[in-house]
């Protein structure tokens, strides 16, 4: 059965509506198509298509997950009907689409001076090969939570866009600008160029973290669990700092530590 268009919405309070034939055969690939993303879950998906950066090309929905859906489709937006157990063909197993997958454009990249030009004091957060995309989306959630100017990594070493960071971000990722760059360390001498104090978080630093806080701009570093920040990215900080934590556990998931130190820096000094 052939896709149907959705038309123009009059009412731009009404929820999300479109206008398709069932899933053609009930099944799907589980990949996107070529230079293709695919997002699935209702923040994730409802923020995608909301993000007037985003180049859709098709939704595939239940009946009732489009109609919680906010704002309104683009006209002539590509919708498919489908059951959820079809749409679990779709993404990767037992993953939680909450009946909506979207296939849509990668974000264009943002680069560093970008940010640095627009940030106006606003906290960076940087990434030192931290892999796992539910951590990396966890963080931008985060940094969205608490007015970050952007995420940083390094292109190698950080997990590419997908429904997995998309989902564990719900909806951060359309917000957060997430900088790739070839070289970290050289991108952390630009932040302290322009004025940020460069703060890495590690566990065996004797300085807390409320204690190293300056008063002007913060970039936050974080390493890998495990592993930590490297030696030259730990050499490029202004400061090395720890979570005050208690001697019942060793340490924070990167994600939850994140956190914390972002509510650090955004209540600094109240």
């Amino acid at each position: 059965m052939t896709d149907r268009k959705a038309g123009p919405n009059p009412d731009r309070k009404r929820a999300l509506r479109g206008r398709a034939g069932r899933m053609q055969g009930g099944r799907g690939s589980g990949r996107a198509s070529t230079g293709q993303v695919r997002l699935w879950g209702h923040h994730a998906v409802e923020a995608a298509l909301m993000n007037p950066e985003r180049s859709h090309r098709k939704l595939w929905a239940t009946r009732e997950a489009i109609a919680g859906l906010a704002g309104e489709l683009p006209e002539g937006f590509t919708v498919e009907y489908a059951q959820a157990a079809d749409l679990a063909r779709l993404v990767t197993r037992d993953t939680p689409h909450q009946g909506l997958v979207l296939e849509c454009a990668p974000l264009e990249e943002t680069g560093l001076d970008e940010v640095l030009n627009s940030a106006d004091g606003q906290v960076i957060v940087v990434l030192d090969q931290v892999t796992d995309p539910h951590n990396v989306g966890a963080i931008l959630r985060s940094a969205a939570a608490f007015g970050a100017a952007a995420i940083v990594t390094q292109d190698r070493h950080a997990p590419p866009e997908s429904g997995v960071v998309a989902k564990s971000a719900s909806g951060a990722l359309e917000v957060v600008p997430w900088v790739r760059v070839v070289n970290l360390a050289r991108a952390m001498e630009q932040m302290a160029e322009a004025g940020y104090w460069r703060i890495g978080l590690t566990g065996d630093a004797e300085t807390t973290l409320g204690d190293a806080l300056p008063t002007g701009p913060v970039a936050l570093v974080l390493g890998a669990e495990g592993d930590g920040m490297r030696q030259n990215i730990a050499g490029h900080c202004d400061a090395l700092a720890r979570l005050p934590i208690g001697d019942a556990i060793e340490s924070l998931n990167v994600s939850n530590a994140a956190a914390i130190a972002l509510y650090a820096v955004a209540t600094r000094g109240n």
